[in-house]
């Protein structure tokens, strides 16, 4: 991966001194993983050292991992040790969701100087916090917020995917769905061509009792289904990479 340099300014922003395309991860405790995981940034990472085809970063104010000893993000203990230090960079929570990352992230865009925001969040919003309405208004104030730091930072935004809880709380499950549908209207209403938004598909075929460990966070076959979905929704919409093909 091209190495690059980020001097922040806290008047301006980031600084920035190269060409390179700058992604951040934002997302629950899918995203930011536990110890040991290898994570679906990870697969991502890979992803686009192999297709990108131009520099590029992966900038964030995080970098660790949930430690569930700990009960807390303390850990470095990544399962791909070939994963770089400076590639580790997240905006992700354990318990976190639209709710908590729609007031920090026009300082990540500013102070990273992000191009690119690959978004998986909700499922926390749904089951801890608020409904399905209230959640879509956060996305869209995540949205609106983004684009005050950067007005040309594309977005692609992961719909709530298949969960433990969901296959057995129909309630629960009718507010995902609802979800779903408004965070896909907030895509079509504040989708511009200075800033597109995408809405990703969900991983086709993913299973929550192959591609999880627990039945919500992702093992192997989920991370890689993840990371494929957002490849291939920039690769098909904006020529961005290629087609994922590392599905194990």
């Amino acid at each position: 991966m091209a190495q690059v340099s980020i001097v922040t300014s806290q008047a301006a922003g980031a600084i920035r001194d190269d060409d390179a395309m700058r992604f951040t991860f934002v997302g629950d405790s899918m995203t930011i993983g536990c110890a040991g995981d290898f994570t679906w940034r990870y697969r991502m990472w890979q992803h686009l050292t192999s297709t990108l085809g131009a520099p590029f970063a992966i900038v964030g104010p995080r970098s660790a991992l949930y430690d569930t000893v700990a009960g807390a993000p303390v850990s470095h203990e990544y399962g791909a040790p070939d994963f770089p230090a400076g590639a580790r960079a997240h905006l992700a929570g354990w318990g976190e969701g639209w709710l908590h990352m729609a007031p920090v992230i026009a300082d990540t865009v500013a102070g990273h100087g992000t191009d690119v925001l690959l978004v998986s969040l909700g499922l926390i919003d749904l089951g801890f916090y608020t409904d399905s309405d209230r959640t879509a208004l956060n996305a869209r104030a995540f949205i609106t917020a983004a684009r005050t730091a950067n007005p040309h930072v594309k977005m692609v935004l992961m719909p709530v995917i298949p969960n433990i809880r969901a296959e057995s709380d129909a309630p629960f499950a009718a507010e995902c769905d609802r979800f779903n549908e408004l965070l896909a209207k907030a895509v079509a209403d504040l989708d511009d061509p200075m800033s597109p938004v995408l809405l990703a598909s969900r991983p086709p075929g993913y299973d929550i009792h192959d591609d999880t460990y627990d039945g919500t966070h992702p093992g192997p076959t989920g991370e890689h289904a993840l990371a494929g979905a957002f490849a291939d929704a920039m690769h098909q919409a904006w020529g961005l990479g290629g087609p994922y093909t590392a599905r194990p």
